[in-house]
């Protein structure tokens, strides 16, 4: 049980540490900043205007009290009055496709810009090459040619020749004995 925990801790750790975490921790602010603009928006100037609709009285039109709300004899609220908002809901179902839809116009902008980031690097590496290549093929061309020594090639001696040493060899050896 030790050892799983150990790992868990350590791919944790790993998790941390690449910065993914980093990116997800802006992305998650990005995200709630423009879902507070969003809802601000949606609040204060779509929402009066969905609730006016059906073309009641302003606040109330997609409103639907299910129950009273209950008093005291002094007047105060006992039970709060139960309320069906389908003005909130809508209002809620706008904000999240307004944020969708920002956040992707931002990251395909994003993602965008840095295609043709990595397509402008592609071709400037491959100019570079190609240029680097050119160089090479000038210098190799403006080197003088060194010709190669000639292999002079001593004659093999053959089974003849080998003989006759040993029969000179073998001469010698007799005359000092």
């Amino acid at each position: 049980m030790a050892k799983k925990k150990c790992k868990l801790l350590e791919e944790f750790k790993t998790f941390i540490t690449r910065g993914n975490v980093m990116d997800l921790a802006v992305g998650m602010i990005i995200g709630a900043a423009f879902t507070a603009i969003v809802t601000a928006v949606v609040n204060g100037i779509l929402k009066p205007l969905i609730n006016m609709i059906p073309g009641a009285d302003g606040s109330s039109a997609l409103m639907v009290q299910l129950r009273e709300p209950a008093y005291d004899a002094a007047g105060n609220i006992v039970k709060e009055a139960v309320i069906l908002d389908f003005g909130a809901v809508i209002s809620a179902i706008i904000t999240f496709l307004c944020t969708a839809l920002l956040l992707f116009v931002i990251v395909k902008v994003f993602n965008t810009v840095k295609a043709k980031g990595e397509e402008l690097k592609a071709k400037a590496e491959a100019e570079l090459e190609k240029k680097h290549k050119e160089e090479e093929a000038a210098a190799e061309e403006a080197a003088p040619v060194e010709e190669a020594p000639a292999v002079v090639e001593e004659p093999k001696e053959t089974a003849e020749d080998i003989l006759k040493q040993i029969r000179d060899e073998l001469a010698k050896l007799n005359a000092k004995e």
